[in-house]
């Protein structure tokens, strides 16, 4: 209710009655002084959408100039063109100057992370939380549905102490939540960055017809969660040996989990099957271990059941694998010293 207030007060800002919004989004003018009330997205998205086209200005008060409606739409077309996520985002940033000074919006590049990063040019008042909030949301929607692909976020950061409403946040961001912080930005795995783009002219028009969906839930399919599960297998070993524990780690249900990789062709016994063969196979060429302790260290309870998998993954057993592989390593090296 606190982002419908927002709202409400972005009409007194222009000197407008919002009650035919309230009326047509279904939430009674009592319910706006309840600290704990809730509405639903499709609630909040038809307030949105009324009152951006009734104040012409889909920045809902927020700047000290209107964006009229079809700003982001304009913003969206530019950067339909860009070959991968990256560039899409950093023309959307680029373009986002030219619409407004108030806040600048930039892409940075560290460490495996990528990060949106919103500056505050000038104070923006009782509008701050839910300005700050909706253009980090827009464009973390954008980009998800441009890739067809929910863009995973690692953490979310806030400029402002946590608010009554702070349980609302996971519901939108996902990942670590900062209040408090710097500026708002959110991070998420670079390699999202260079995902093609997936969208064309008719498909946004399409999505333009109802755009305010993509900020107020969560976009379902991630093109990058096989790799991010792999990862983890790999990192956390037994911490995230069940559908459940993976789960927590990566903000989502078991349920969730499933579907999803199902969705990507993939099952989480077969990542599983993929990181032991992975993790065994290294161990057989680079280390001496006796072949029951790899089998124990990768997750078997003995060495026969750990040989028949072995066998279904590379064709051959562990102690032939490893007679295999020593003998093209000692091959390898006398070619590097003849060289």
């Amino acid at each position: 209710m606190a982002f419908v207030r927002a709202i409400v007060l972005g009409y007194e800002r222009y000197g407008k009655d919002p009650s035919q919004a309230l009326a047509q989004a279904q939430i009674a003018p009592r319910e706006l002084a309840r600290p704990q009330a809730r509405v639903t997205a499709a609630q909040f998205e038809t307030l949105s959408g009324h009152a951006m086209q009734e104040l012409d200005d889909e920045a809902l008060g927020w700047f000290r100039r209107r964006l009229p409606w079809g700003t982001y739409g304009m913003l969206c077309r530019a950067s339909l063109s860009a070959p991968n996520l990256g560039v899409a985002i950093k023309r959307w940033c680029r373009h986002h100057r030219l619409l407004t000074e108030d806040i600048g919006l930039e892409l940075t590049v560290a460490d495996g992370l990528a990060t949106v990063t919103i500056r505050e040019h000038v104070a923006l008042g009782a509008l701050r939380e839910f300005c700050l909030v909706s253009n980090l949301r827009f464009l973390h929607g954008y980009a998800s549905w441009v890739i067809d692909s929910r863009v995973s976020l690692r953490s979310a950061r806030f400029p402002f102490e946590a608010p009554p409403h702070h349980d609302a946040y996971p519901l939108m961001f996902g990942g670590e939540l900062h209040f408090g912080a710097e500026a708002a930005s959110y991070s998420f795995d670079e390699r999202y960055l260079a995902l093609p783009l997936r969208r064309d002219e008719q498909t946004l028009r399409t999505m333009l017809r109802r755009a305010l969906p993509l900020t107020v839930l969560q976009y379902r399919r991630d093109r990058l969660l096989g790799q991010r599960v792999r990862e983890l297998l790999r990192a956390q070993g037994r911490q995230a040996a069940t559908a459940e524990s993976l789960a927590v780690l990566l903000n989502v249900s078991a349920r969730t989990l499933h579907r999803q990789l199902q969705e990507e062709g993939l099952s989480l016994q077969q990542l599983k099957d993929a990181v032991r063969h992975e993790q065994a196979a290294e161990q057989l060429r680079r280390t001496e271990r006796p072949i029951k302790n790899i089998a124990l260290g990768v997750g078997f309870r003995n060495e026969k059941s750990f040989s028949r998998a072995f066998r279904t993954w590379s064709g051959m057993t562990p102690g032939a694998f490893r007679r295999t592989g020593a003998t093209g390593q000692k091959e390898g090296l006398s070619r590097g010293e003849n060289l």
